[in-house]
């Protein structure tokens, strides 16, 4: 069957990175936003990191938001859901400077505009741990907007993460498409590759890898954006 809709990982894929220097920075900016509101710094990154276990082990019973800040909630209280409004403008605001710590590919932005003006539906398939506005900035950090995208998981629409089996599944049912037509592209081996568990193919880009637990990448198709073009050409030749 040939490839239909092709899903991007975006961290590390799409938009080059450091993972734990981007977290790093990421998470100063939040805490220079709200330790003047009252939030201790410590305390206020240690349930950051709670409230994304949180979503990163959602069994679909709720979306990630809904874990998120009942996680929140718990830790400080309804005052939280309060100032919920102001960690919204944070990531409208305050996170574009986050844009530093990425990296730029422009053969990432080429391969999806290229792969949409062939015919194919592209996806951006981010584990939804962050709402749409700091996800739709990211993808502009990439050179690409958006639209460019049939679909993109945040944590408002999604109530899996990477690496379950229901994030994928929920993907695909959201779009009316079989897991056999669909091209998973992504940089991390546990992350990203499990997507072959429940029939999509998948594909490993190398120039950002993340490979924790030093597996042979070449059990799958894998290289550059370059030969990501080839490899679906190949595929549906």
């Amino acid at each position: 069957m040939s490839i239909t809709t092709v899903l991007f990982d975006l961290d590390g894929t799409l938009l080059p990175m450091d993972q734990e220097e981007f977290t790093k920075g990421y998470l100063n900016l939040l805490v220079q936003k709200f330790a003047p509101l009252g939030y201790e710094p410590k305390t206020l990154v240690k349930n950051v990191w709670s409230g994304m276990t949180a979503m990163v082990t959602n069994d679909g019973k709720a979306t990630n938001e809904e874990r998120f800040w009942n996680v929140f909630e718990s830790a400080y209280g309804k005052r939280v859901l309060s100032d919920k409004p102001i960690f919204d403008k944070f990531y409208k605001n305050e996170f574009e400077s986050a844009k530093e710590f990425c990296g730029f590919n422009p053969s990432a932005a080429r391969a999806v505009k290229a792969l949409r003006k062939a015919g194919l539906k592209t996806v951006l398939a981010t584990n939804p741990i962050f709402p749409p506005s700091a996800v739709e900035a990211r993808i502009r950090w990439a050179g690409l907007e958006p639209s460019d995208f049939e679909f993109y998981t945040t944590y408002e629409n999604s109530s899996f993460c990477k690496p379950s089996a229901g994030y994928y599944q929920e993907i695909i049912d959201r779009l009316g498409v079989t897991a056999k037509e669909c091209l998973m592209v992504g940089n991390d081996v546990g992350d990203d590759m499990p997507a072959r568990d429940i029939g999509l193919n998948v594909f490993l880009l190398t120039d950002c890898l993340i490979n924790k637990n030093n597996a042979d990448i070449n059990e799958y198709p894998n290289g550059n954006f370059d030969r990501l073009t080839e490899y679906i050409d190949e595929i549906n030749r």
